[in-house]
């Protein structure tokens, strides 16, 4: 799986960014997602954005904390956040800046694309909007997705929700950011500053919906408080136990988000299929493929 994590400010566009990013992937053959997460949600505050790629399915819903590329999309964040945290080793970076690679310094000493989006930008929507310039830069320095296919995703993209001609100039913007990248080594002298941050195994998870309801007040709360609403129609897949391959290490059951996987007396599992919604979460943390996910609504 390749992992994309964007930084930017709000405004910039760092969101439709991963949009355009994922969408290229798709039309490249590959499964793909994209996300965001915001805090204060006003202009020029920090924002960061989120894709993923793969050749399988993807189950995982969860932020990126160690990402193969970094895409950095306003300098200044640098200041004030650990933007090269998490960055996996042989991981690479692309950065909104007038430095060279050499004088850029991230705190971490990797391959490095750098580009002028913001001038790309200025000359070629007429604002400082930046996120289709990084992408040009992104497949300078990273060949998983050819600028083609990023150039057809942002006309996709930019033209349904602006219209054909912002399509237009915004390939154009990544065009021109792609000839105009330079690629080269970060400097690493700049001290990370360290956050607390929990990363649990699988086994550290705490329960989660696999406990059960209260009733406050004659009303259920909690988890597993909607057991009146039979969820298990919104499926396209289903999962299929085989319980002759389980090894009762109860993953499954840890990692269910509806909480619809019980133990039977024999500590083998039971699925409660009213509330399944086909996640694949079931089967894609299970160690000894004890579960297979069969396309359409059924039961076993």
């Amino acid at each position: 799986m390749y992992e994309v994590r964007f930084h930017g400010r709000g405004g910039q566009g760092a969101v439709m960014a991963a949009q355009a990013l994922a969408e290229a992937a798709v039309l490249e053959g590959y499964y793909a997602q994209a996300f965001p997460y915001f805090g204060a949600e006003r202009r020029g505050a920090p924002v960061r954005a989120f894709a993923r790629i793969d050749e399988d399915k993807i189950s995982i819903k969860s932020q990126i904390y160690e990402p193969d590329m970094l895409v950095i999309l306003d300098e200044s964040l640098l200041d004030i956040e650990p933007v090269a945290e998490g960055l996996r080793s042989g991981g690479k970076v692309v950065i909104n800046s007038t430095k060279t690679p050499e004088k850029v310094d991230l705190g971490v000493e990797v391959d490095c694309a750098s580009v002028d989006a913001t001038s790309i930008a200025l000359e070629t929507i007429k604002a400082p909007i930046v996120n289709t310039s990084i992408l040009g830069a992104f497949a300078k320095i990273e060949d998983i997705i050819p600028l083609e296919s990023i150039l057809n995703a942002i006309m996709n993209r930019f033209g349904e929700k602006l219209g054909h001609q912002a399509g237009v100039m915004n390939s154009e913007a990544a065009r021109l950011a792609y000839e105009r990248t330079v690629v080269g080594r970060c400097r690493g002298t700049r001290k990370l500053v360290e956050r607390m941050q929990w990363l649990p195994t699988w086994d550290e998870l705490p329960p989660g919906t696999a406990l059960p309801a209260k009733t406050i007040d004659g009303v259920d709360v909690g988890p597993g408080s909607a057991w009146q609403n039979f969820t298990g129609t919104w499926r396209t897949s289903s999962p299929r136990y085989l319980k002759e391959k389980c090894i009762r290490c109860l993953r499954c059951w840890f990692s269910c988000p509806e909480g619809c996987i019980d133990r039977l007396d024999d500590d083998y599992e039971k699925w409660d299929y009213r509330y399944c919604k086909g996640c694949g979460i079931c089967a894609d943390v299970c160690p000894v493929q004890a579960i297979e996910m069969i396309r359409g609504v059924h039961e076993w």
